[in-house]
């Protein structure tokens, strides 16, 4: 069974995936990847620096926040906050996290075509982790409230390994944990240091231009771009995947 035919792209990106195919598993990050949380982050961020006269009292912007914060691991943030006080910062970065979570609950939505990609997924049975360097917390809620805690078969969690993205170590993880290759393993990702963890990973990496700048995505080398699932250049690249070789059968 092969994707819908679309309109050929105007580039070679139809055949950025080919190289993996068989497929046997796709990797997902989460934060930015599944929802566009960001725009949460962003607010519990400006909110909470504003109460402690952060920036003399000036509200931070999107700006900022893709400099400082967009992709990193709440340590780097903790140091970037308070580079004289890391214990401060840390804490700082945990109320923030609760801060998240609540405005979770009330106001996370699925990126644009994510269902129909999820779809794609399963109806190939191909295996799927979601990966990523939000607390653990923050991943299993913002996956419950997508309704996809049944579709992931594994959560990983930059802090539960050696080290976080931009390390390729979750992504490595990832993969061991499915029992796949990197050779037949694609992923998904929003933010520069997430795509230079699949990257040096070894596997290629779709970057979605959710906020990030695509000057930024194609820095870190990402093997295609789209806007979101329903982008017709990701389609033309699944269709062209499924052209090069079935997919690979999940082990028993």
């Amino acid at each position: 069974m092969t994707v819908s035919s679309v309109e050929n792209p105007s580039d070679d990106s139809k055949f950025a995936l080919a190289k993996v195919a068989p497929v046997e598993a796709v990797l997902f990050d989460v934060d930015g990847t599944l929802c566009d949380s960001d725009p949460l982050h962003l607010v519990a961020f400006r909110e909470m620096l504003i109460e402690i006269g952060y920036n003399d009292g000036v509200p931070v912007d999107e700006d900022w926040f893709v400099k400082n914060i967009a992709g990193k691991h709440n340590d780097d943030i903790a140091r970037t906050i308070f580079p004289d006080d890391f214990e401060r910062g840390l804490k700082f970065t945990e109320d923030k996290e609760a801060y998240f979570r609540k405005l979770v609950t009330e106001h996370v939505k699925p990126l644009n075509g994510l269902q129909k990609l999820v779809k794609w997924v399963e109806d190939r049975g191909l295996k799927r982790a979601a990966v990523t360097n939000a607390p653990r917390a923050n991943a299993e809620l913002m996956i419950s409230e997508l309704g996809l805690s049944e579709f992931f078969q594994a959560v990983i969690v930059g802090d539960e390994c050696e080290h976080a993205k931009p390390h390729p170590a979750p992504y490595l993880k990832g993969l061991e944990v499915l029992k796949a290759t990197k050779e037949h393993t694609f992923i998904f990702e929003d933010s520069p240091s997430g795509i230079k963890a699949g990257v040096a990973a070894g596997m290629p990496v779709v970057g979605i231009s959710t906020r990030n700048p695509e000057s930024l995505l194609m820095e870190a080398k990402a093997a295609l771009i789209i806007k979101d699932y329903e982008d017709p250049k990701l389609w033309a690249a699944l269709e062209e995947l499924e052209k090069q070789g079935s997919v690979k059968p999940s082990a028993a």
